[in-house]
């Protein structure tokens, strides 16, 4: 055995050691919020399938439609080949859906994220950037491709950002604050009127991600931003979650679009996203708009959620979106109520360090549209026997 193969052994051993061990689990979708795994079907409160889109025909359709008309792949990178009439329609539609300027389509929100932060901070050299401390990895990982060294504020904490602004006012002038308008662990998010308020104020460039709010929230499902027009300088979401298909975008000015176009190795780089999920993401910008009422019943069912974990002991955070933490602290005590749920037939997956701070392992009740009112209470019922109160 090498030494760097003894070493990987260690390391993952360690992982055990720490009750983070994970191992790939295949499911089969079966529609409604159902899974089925080793024949067994589950009530599924972990996916992001929020809107249930991933099973509707019209997505279905059009994929298999593009594909047939169009073939499996793109063929090259966008620079090269890859772009077709297709890409810049999608990208046209999309535009006028979020109500910026212009849209640029990326293979996976990690993607976007780990490649357009480093462009936007390339063009801005000394650049600060303030960063909600617990944003998604992948901004993280932006950050430290971008070479930026991060001005942590407190999760959600707008006056400490504000301190923040204020104290390095007179540091080297580029500002550019990172966060997300729902938080993919917490279900929480900042207040965006005033976040936007603090940046303009500071002339600092924001960037939002929006990947668990696009379908979900704001003016015609097209995120939180949408109800800010003009106020957030670069959007990031993704198609893989509400819009139940795969990819992901960026939205904004056409001066940034083009600048992206030219400087993000993400999109450079990379072959274009094949006509199916071209298809199946055009499909999703026909629905989503007219779905006020599946938005509104994810929105009553969450706060009826919140509203009865909350009654019954257990700590929910400060969710106020479809996701609804279940903080337990103890990773070996998230993993057994996990099991035990699964044994009912429910799924609801433990979320532990490092997808979340030390200390705070969860299950992640991801709700979805499809739910009904028999699921919900099935899931209550379920927790609620085990609930702190009830102990």
């Amino acid at each position: 055995m090498s030494t760097v193969t003894r070493l990987i052994r260690d390391a993952l051993d360690a992982i055990r050691a720490r009750n983070h061990y994970r191992v790939l689990r295949p499911f089969t979708a079966m529609g409604r919020g159902r899974l089925e795994r080793e024949g067994t079907t589950l009530l599924d409160f972990s996916s992001n399938d929020y809107l249930g889109l991933s099973q509707h025909p019209l997505l279905k359709e059009r994929a298999i439609e593009w594909t047939q008309r169009h073939g499996t792949g793109a063929g090259a990178s966008r620079l090269v080949t890859g772009t077709s009439p297709l890409h810049m329609a999608l990208e046209r539609k999309l535009a006028a859906f979020k109500g910026s300027e212009a849209a640029l389509i990326f293979a996976s929100g990690w993607q976007a994220n780990a490649a357009v932060i480093p462009a936007i901070v390339q063009a801005v050299p000394g650049a600060q950037v303030f960063t909600d401390r617990l944003v998604h990895s992948s901004l993280h990982h932006g950050c430290a491709a971008a070479g930026a060294r991060q001005v942590r504020f407190r999760h959600n904490d707008l006056d400490h950002l504000e301190e923040l602004l204020a104290a390095r006012g007179d540091q080297a002038g580029a500002r550019i604050i990172l966060t997300e308008s729902i938080f993919s662990m917490d279900g929480d998010g900042p207040d965006l009127a005033r976040l936007t308020a603090l940046a303009q104020h500071h002339d600092a460039f924001l960037i939002l991600d929006e990947a668990h709010a696009t379908g979900v929230t704001g003016p015609r499902g097209a995120g939180l931003s949408a109800a800010l027009p003009g106020r957030v300088d670069l959007v990031i979401g993704t198609f893989s979650k509400a819009f139940g298909a795969f990819g992901a975008y960026v939205s904004g000015s056409q001066l940034l679009c083009d600048y992206l176009v030219n400087a993000c190795s993400g999109f450079i780089f990379s072959t274009a996203p094949p006509p199916a999920v071209l298809g199946a993401i055009d499909a999703g910008l026909d629905l989503i708009p007219a779905l006020d009422g599946e938005r509104a019943h994810l929105a009553v069912m969450s706060e009826h959620v919140r509203g009865r974990l909350h009654a019954a002991g257990f700590d929910t955070g400060a969710s106020t979106s479809q996701i609804v933490p279940l903080i337990i602290g103890d990773a070996a005590e998230t993993l057994a109520l996990t099991r035990r749920l699964e044994e009912l037939g429910i799924l609801a997956a433990a979320i532990r360090p490092p997808s979340v701070p030390p200390g705070s392992s969860r299950l992640r009740l991801a709700l979805r549209a499809t739910h009904d009112a028999a699921d919900i209470e099935r899931l209550l019922g379920s927790l609620i026997e085990r609930a702190p109160k009830a102990a």
